[in-house]
């Protein structure tokens, strides 16, 4: 009923486009003083406000007849419902951040987006910015592009490598046949730890919790298949068993910890996680001993015996931002104008860098002279530099969150918790989501 009432809210939104725009203050327009101004919503996050809030007034320094004026997306009840509030009630902004690419699908559906790829800036933005590999898989299943990736958070596996040394490893194992083997070896030695230590979210079905276990796994195993591509499940059948026969053999071995753990991984209970660049700040104060080099290390996926280790492939949490169709024409092009300057300098994405640790949406986060210095200084965040063009984006569909539910509910939760096995469950995840998209 909730997810009708907003789409009925989009739909009314949406008739007559300009006239609702007009009855509220979002969108931008002129000014009093005849600028042209430029609503800018940033994440809910300071450092992502201060970094929009200080190119604004450069901009501004240099372009007085535009006004840039960057607020927070407003959390409550969550940044994706105040932005289908304001388009309901005709005061979207001009631009929004912190947009995933599933949510954008939603708004893409309603018309409420306008294709950036028809800005003439566009194209622009992504040659100076050197983005044209990272934003390959942001493309809609209709050919256009509606998010800007802002940053992509490669999800990588973290590694207990003083584990590891002690049952005879000096690398983490790449392939599944070589998990499989050093789990049998972890059991032998430390009958009490595991391999794959998550906890509880294994076996929950809770939506999002899909992408930092399914999709790491499942995006390795396929090369990065899309699953669902506009209407239609593509999935990689022989990719989608092999990765569940996976866990399927590690839950057998007892390798796998899916139930309530505090920090498994960090305190030792087992060897190998999905470690996000937010972790380090938080280990820096909660578990100052975890040391990148000396006992962790970071590296994509394992993948399937016959796949080479280095062409593996993972989710990436990435998020972008979107310039809204209600918006005044001006402003778009006002806004298409702000973004080009902001991403014609790379020093403006060093800065980014600095000050978020979200890794810029680049393809050359190893080779500027700026990120070099950054990744230096930590070195932690480098594995995730190298991988930004391995990383999948959300699926693009408007559906991902009942998708992604029916992904734990028929398969990999039943799977983790031995309940089914890997056909079936694939078998039977497939016709669930394939009635879902009917």
């Amino acid at each position: 009923m909730k997810k009708k009432r907003v789409s009925l809210l989009l739909a009314i939104a949406l008739v007559g486009g300009t006239v609702l725009s007009a009855c509220g203050n979002g969108g931008g327009g002129q000014s009093a003083d005849g600028k042209t101004t430029v609503e800018f919503w940033a994440a809910p996050n300071p450092p992502q406000q201060a970094f929009w809030t200080q190119m604004a007034k450069d901009y501004e320094a240099v372009n007085p007849d535009v006004k840039v004026n960057v607020s927070a997306i407003k959390e409550s009840p969550s940044s994706e419902a105040s932005i289908q509030a304001a388009l309901a009630g005709g005061n979207a902004p001009t631009v929004a951040e912190n947009i995933n690419r599933g949510f954008a699908a939603q708004l893409s559906n309603s018309k409420a987006l306008a294709p950036l790829d028809e800005l003439p800036q566009f194209k622009e933005i992504v040659e100076s910015r050197n983005m044209a590999e990272t934003i390959a898989p942001w493309e809609f299943a209709d050919g256009h592009q509606y998010v800007l990736p802002i940053y992509s958070n490669p999800m990588l596996i973290g590694w207990r490598t003083d584990i590891l040394k002690e049952i005879g490893y000096n690398e983490p194992p790449q392939t599944y046949s070589e998990v499989l083997e050093a789990t049998k070896k972890l059991k032998e030695k430390y009958p009490d730890k595991y391999m794959w230590t998550k906890g509880a979210d294994l076996a929950d079905s809770t939506a999002w919790k899909r992408w930092f276990d399914f999709f790491i796994m499942y995006n390795a195993a396929s090369d990065g298949n899309k699953f669902v591509e506009g209407p239609n499940l593509v999935a990689d059948d022989k990719a989608g068993v092999e990765m569940l026969t996976f866990v399927d053999d590690l839950r057998k071995a007892g390798g796998i910890l899916a139930q309530n753990a505090t920090d498994p991984f960090e305190t030792g209970a087992g060897v190998f996680t999905d470690i996000g660049p937010w972790t380090f700040d938080m280990w820096a104060t909660k578990y100052p001993e975890l040391k990148y080099g000396e006992n962790y290390t970071l590296t994509l996926p394992p993948v399937p015996d016959h796949i080479d280790p280095a062409d593996s492939k993972t989710y990436a949490d990435a998020k972008g931002l979107v310039v809204f169709a209600s918006a005044p024409e001006e402003s778009k092009q006002a806004a298409a104008e702000f973004l080009k300057w902001v991403y014609s300098n790379e020093e403006n994405d060093v800065k980014w860098f600095e000050q978020t640790n979200l890794p810029p949406a680049r393809d050359d986060l190893t080779e500027v002279d700026g990120f070099k210095k950054i990744l230096a200084d930590k070195p932690e965040l480098a594995p995730y530099a190298e991988a930004v063009s391995k990383g999948v984006p959300a699926i693009d569909n408007a559906k991902f969150n009942e998708i992604q539910t029916l992904i734990g509910q028929e398969a990999f939760n039943k799977v983790v918790r031995g309940d089914i096995d890997p056909e079936t469950g694939w078998n039977n995840m497939k016709k669930a989501i394939e009635g879902e998209l009917q």
